[in-house]
């Protein structure tokens, strides 16, 4: 069993910043890719930023230049440092990671997990 817990959400003006946190936790034999979603109210999931366990990213077009996502592979975290926030980043923020991990009857299996989510509102 694998766990993701998030933290660094919150309420902040305009332009301001954040930085968003996920520890991963449990049985993980390999730590694969890690990324970043969100859903706005009334919206579906979206992808905002990932990473590949060699560093490479890949970011959604509405947070270029804005967001940056990192990872301390010897933690098994991932970060968002988010600048410049918009309202329109307001979302639920949502980690997921993709891990090499045993299933119960211990045959090994790549399994996706997600994080609770953290709000994340930004007020104009």
């Amino acid at each position: 069993q694998v766990q993701l817990v998030e933290s660094g959400g919150g309420l902040v003006q305009a332009e301001g910043s954040l930085r968003l946190s996920c520890a991963a936790s449990g049985v993980i034999l390999k730590l694969n890719a890690m990324g970043w979603y969100r859903q706005p109210p009334g919206k579906q999931r979206e992808l905002v930023a990932s990473i590949t366990s060699s560093g490479s990213t890949n970011y959604a077009d509405a947070v270029k230049g804005r967001f940056g996502i990192s990872r301390d592979n010897a933690k098994n975290t991932v970060y968002l440092q988010m600048n410049s926030l918009k309202p329109d980043d307001t979302a639920v923020y949502y980690c997921n990671a993709n891990v090499l991990t045993p299933d119960i009857r211990g045959v090994v299996r790549r399994v996706d997990y997600w994080g609770q989510g953290t709000p994340v509102t930004v007020s104009s």
